[in-house]
C-alpha cells in the first residue's frame, strides 16, 4: 500500500513528454464502501493513474464514503518509503480532529484534471482486454521498463508463454504502446505483483491501459495513444454533450448516486424514471463533470462527487459553446446533397463550411483538417447535430 501510494506520487510529479521532474498534486480519492479509489495524472497530462484498494486490502477499520484529496508531498513520501513489508500502515482520510467531514467537503486540484478525468473514461470505455500474464511474467516485464528518461519509441506487447513480448512490428494480436517509459513508475511495484493485465481497442493505434494486479488491490494506468497528446485534450466527450435531453437526464441520474463503487443502470433508470439507454447517454456528461469514471476491470462506471460547478462543462468544452452560438445565429442550412449542411461563419463574413455525416463526420474547415476527429467533433459538426436534433452519434471516431 505505501509503496503504490508512493507509485502515484512518482507519476504526478513526472513529465513524460519532454521529461522534466515537477512539484507533484493531490491525488483525489473516493471513499466506496468497501473500497478506497486514488486518482491522479501525470504532469504532462499523458498517463491517468488510479489505485484501487479492494476490501480485502484493508486490515480493518471504517470505509465510508465521500471524497477528497490526499496529501503525497515530500514529508508523506518520505514517511511511506521507511515503512517495512511487516509494518502496519494506519490510514485516516477525510478526518479533522477525529471528526469525519461531509462528503461535500471542497476537493482541489488542477482545473485541467477534471476534463482529463471525463476523457479518460470515456477514452477506456472502449477497451478490451488484450491479454494477461501471471505474476512471474508481469514482473519479468515491469524489470524491463525503461526509465521515465527513456526513449519514447512505441512498442508492440504481446503474451507468450505467461511473459510479455516487446516487438518492433505489429504482429497478431499484440498491442501498440506509444512511450513505454510512461509506465516506468510501476517498476516500483516490481516484488508485489501478482499479475497483469493490457487493454486496448482493435485499431492499430488507439489508447491503451494496464492494470498491475496485486493482494487486495489494482493499479490501472492509462495512456493515450500519442506521447504528446493529453487526457485533457483529448475532446473525447463533446459528442455527448449534445444529445438531445442529456442534460435533464443527466441531472435526474445524479440525484441517484451513492458513492456506489459499481453503478447498476437498471436501478438508476428505475429511480430516475427514465430509459436505461438514456441513463447509458447521461453518464458521459457526468463524466464530464468529474462525477463518474470507469473502471476496466468491474466494466462498470462508478461515483466520485466534485464539487458543484454549472460552468465546468462549458468551460471546459470551448468548441461546444461555439456550436451553441452558430446555432442561435441560426448559420446551420440545408445542402442539396444527402447528408450534409452548410455552416456559415459568424466571424467571416461569406464563408461556408460543407459537413458530411457518412461513415464518421467530416468538415472542410481548416480544425478538421488538422486534426480530424482524433480529438473530437469540430465545432461545425457540433452545430449540426444541435440543430438537426436527431443526430446523436457525432462521438465516430476516424483514423
Amino acid at each position: 500500500m505505501a509503496r503504490a501510494l508512493v507509485t502515484l506520487a512518482d507519476i504526478t510529479s513526472t513529465r513524460y513528454f519532454q521529461y522534466a521532474a515537477t512539484p507533484p498534486s493531490d491525488p483525489v480519492v473516493t471513499a466506496s464502501g468497501d473500497r478506497l479509489r486514488f486518482e491522479c495524472f501525470s504532469a504532462c497530462h499523458g498517463v491517468y493513474a488510479r489505485l484501487d484498494v479492494l476490501r480485502e486490502g484493508l486490515g480493518g477499520g471504517t470505509v465510508a464514503y465521500g471524497t477528497t484529496n490526499v496529501d503525497l508531498g515530500t514529508g508523506i513520501r518520505t514517511a511511506l518509503s521507511t515503512l517495512g513489508r511487516s509494518d502496519l500502515l494506519p490510514l485516516a482520510l477525510g478526518t479533522d480532529d477525529d471528526r469525519p467531514q461531509p462528503a461535500g467537503r471542497a476537493v482541489e486540484m488542477p482545473h485541467r484534471w477534471v476534463t482529463a478525468l471525463g476523457n479518460a473514461a470515456e477514452l477506456q470505455l472502449d477497451l478490451e482486454e488484450a491479454f494477461t500474464v501471471p505474476a512471474a511474467g508481469a514482473r519479468a516485464f515491469l524489470a524491463a521498463l525503461p526509465a521515465a528518461t527513456g526513449s519514447a519509441r512505441a512498442s508492440w506487447l504481446s503474451a507468450s508463454r505467461g511473459t510479455v513480448r516487446l516487438g518492433a512490428r505489429r504482429t497478431p494480436g499484440a498491442v501498440n504502446v506509444a512511450g513505454l517509459h510512461r509506465l516506468s513508475a510501476l517498476k516500483r511495484m516490481l516484488t508485489h505483483a501478482t499479475g497483469l493485465s493490457v487493454h486496448a481497442t482493435q485499431a492499430d493505434q488507439g489508447p491503451t491501459a494496464v492494470v498491475l494486479h496485486l493482494l487486495g488491490a489494482r493499479l490501472t494506468l492509462g495512456l493515450t495513444d500519442e506521447l504528446w497528446r493529453t487526457h485533457s485534450a483529448q475532446g473525447a466527450l463533446r459528442a455527448a454533450l449534445v444529445v438531445p435531453g442529456v442534460v435533464e437526464h443527466a441531472e435526474a441520474v445524479a440525484m441517484q448516486l451513492g458513492f456506489e463503487s459499481a453503478l447498476d443502470v437498471a436501478a438508476l433508470a428505475a429511480g430516475a424514471g427514465i430509459r436505461v439507454d438514456d441513463v447509458r447517454a447521461a453518464l458521459p456528461v457526468l463524466a464530464a463533470a468529474g462525477r463518474v469514471g470507469w473502471d476496466l476491470t468491474d466494466s462498470a462506471f462508478f461515483h466520485r462527487e466534485l464539487p458543484d460547478d454549472p460552468d465546468r462543462v462549458d468551460r471546459s468544452n470551448p468548441r461546444l459553446v461555439a456550436a451553441r452560438g452558430l446555432v442561435a445565429a441560426d448559420a446551420v442550412e440545408g445542402h442539396p446533397e444527402p447528408d450534409a449542411w452548410l455552416v456559415r461563419s459568424t466571424r467571416a463574413p461569406g464563408q461556408q463550411y460543407l459537413v458530411r455525416h457518412r461513415d464518421g463526420w467530416r468538415c472542410t474547415c481548416a480544425w478538421y483538417l488538422r486534426h480530424g476527429t482524433s480529438r473530437g467533433p469540430c465545432k461545425h459538426a457540433l452545430a449540426v447535430a444541435l440543430a438537426t436534433g436527431a443526430v446523436t452519434d457525432v462521438g465516430d471516431t476516424e483514423g
